[in-house]
């Protein structure tokens, strides 16, 4: 069997005329079948009679053959065999460039369709092998490709979000703003050259780990606003503190702050850095001497209270700024607030106020959601401001919210005063 085999579909052998094809199409050892539909130079429907071969090793090699007609690929996309799909897919991957759903050829139509097919199959790993296969491809379909970037898996999603030359800025903004898949985000943020308006979308995210990859990848386009309002969040967040420091570029603002709460041997990192400006040298070299001369006696929790304390302090003065600016509005507030800038948005509120720093403070402690309610009233504010400060500020579960009632505050004049006496808060 084996000479004959040789003598049969061994190089340099002369075509198989059709007839002999054909008999051999129905040789009963499915070994010569499947050996006759590996071949290149098979007739289109001698290959379409071996897609429908009762031996799933026969119907692997035609789904592996390039020369398969595109009737035989569609036929195979639907096969009840894991493993010719996976052939397939492979196969028709190679295939896949420049076609179109539109497509003015009905056999690229077709090739088309068996595309689509292998992208929706319901094992992940048959629409992984398409997604590896594609994920760097140029002119891949962009129909395909955006199906594969929203698929439930993330090993099928992932190569299609990381490398995907197809998927545009739009694309992404969408899949940013429609809650993708857990690991989704992160997939992106290792993006090479993801512009300004898709780290924007990242980084207003509550991903913690998109937002560490996200900093970690120096082609990443962040905007200096932006590192700016992460570094504000990145004190408790330690995933962030080590790509913060050995970013690129680092604004001075972000490396002072980033001086006053990251370990020890990331001060000794930010400290060598040669970016910096002579003078934002000079304060984080002060700020690295502190810090390790601290390190020693200080104890957790001192620690912890010094840097709540410059963390209270510095967003007192940034408030204070913008107010005596005319910039410290309702808009400013809720942007804070949506960024995690708590300390601001209470230095905020007790300016506008006008109320004892020690009352504000303890109706944000105790969770008094009319407390805050009166807090927001006398500050000028909103009451739907006054409902995200609830939600966000106290952090209160939807039980205990008090919302608006019909947008006006849902507490009399005389009940919010009342609050502010209890409180401590009259002038």
């Amino acid at each position: 069997m084996a000479g004959f085999l040789k003598r049969l579909f061994g190089g340099g052998a002369p075509p198989i005329d059709y007839d002999r094809a054909k008999d051999l199409a129905a040789h009963p050892d499915s070994k010569i079948r499947s050996d006759l539909a590996r071949r290149a130079d098979i007739r289109p429907e001698i290959l379409y009679f071996l897609a429908e071969d009762s031996d799933p090793v026969v119907r692997r090699s035609v789904a592996a053959n390039d020369s398969a007609p595109p009737q035989a690929n569609l036929l195979l996309a639907a096969d009840c065999d894991d493993s010719v799909r996976g052939d397939l897919a492979a196969k028709i991957a190679r295939l896949a460039p420049g076609l179109s759903a539109h497509d003015q050829d009905r056999l690229r139509r077709l090739t088309f369709e068996a595309l689509e097919i292998v992208a929706r199959d319901q094992v992940p790993r048959i629409r992984q092998i398409l997604s590896e296969a594609l994920k760097d491809v140029a002119n891949a379909p962009p129909e395909v490709i955006r199906r594969l970037a929203r698929d439930a898996e993330l090993v099928v999603a992932g190569p299609i979000l990381r490398f995907s030359p197809v998927l545009t800025d739009e694309d992404l903004l969408e899949i940013i703003g429609a809650g993708p898949i857990p690991g989704a985000l992160a997939a992106i943020s290792r993006r090479a050259g993801i512009n300004t308006q898709v780290c924007d979308a990242i980084a207003a995210t509550d991903d913690t780990e998109a937002i560490a990859v996200l900093l970690g990848n120096p082609l990443a386009q962040i905007r200096e606003e932006t590192l700016d309002r992460l570094v504000h969040r990145a004190a408790d967040i330690e995933a962030w503190h080590r790509p913060f420091v050995e970013r690129p570029k680092l604004p001075a603002r972000v490396a002072q702050r980033l001086a006053r709460f990251v370990a020890a041997d990331l001060l000794r990192t930010l400290a060598e850095r040669d970016d910096l400006e002579p003078e934002t040298a000079s304060l984080v070299a002060q700020a690295v001497e502190k810090r390790i001369a601290e390190a020693a006696a200080a104890s957790p929790e001192a620690k912890a209270a010094d840097r709540s304390k410059a963390e209270r302090n510095e967003a007192e003065a940034r408030a204070l700024a913008l107010r005596d600016s005319g910039q410290l509005t309702e808009t400013t507030i809720d942007t804070a607030l949506a960024s995690g800038d708590l300390s601001f948005v209470t230095a905020a509120l007790i300016l506008l106020a006008h109320l004892p720093a020690k009352s504000v403070t303890k109706v944000i402690d105790t969770q008094s959601a009319k407390g805050i309610i009166a807090v927001t009233w006398k500050a000028g504010l909103s009451a739907g401001l006054a409902l995200q400060l609830q939600t966000r500020l106290l952090r209160l579960p939807a039980a205990r919210v008090i919302p608006p009632n019909g947008g006006d505050f849902p507490l009399t004049i005389r009940e919010m005063e009342w609050q502010l006496e209890f409180f401590g808060a009259t002038e």
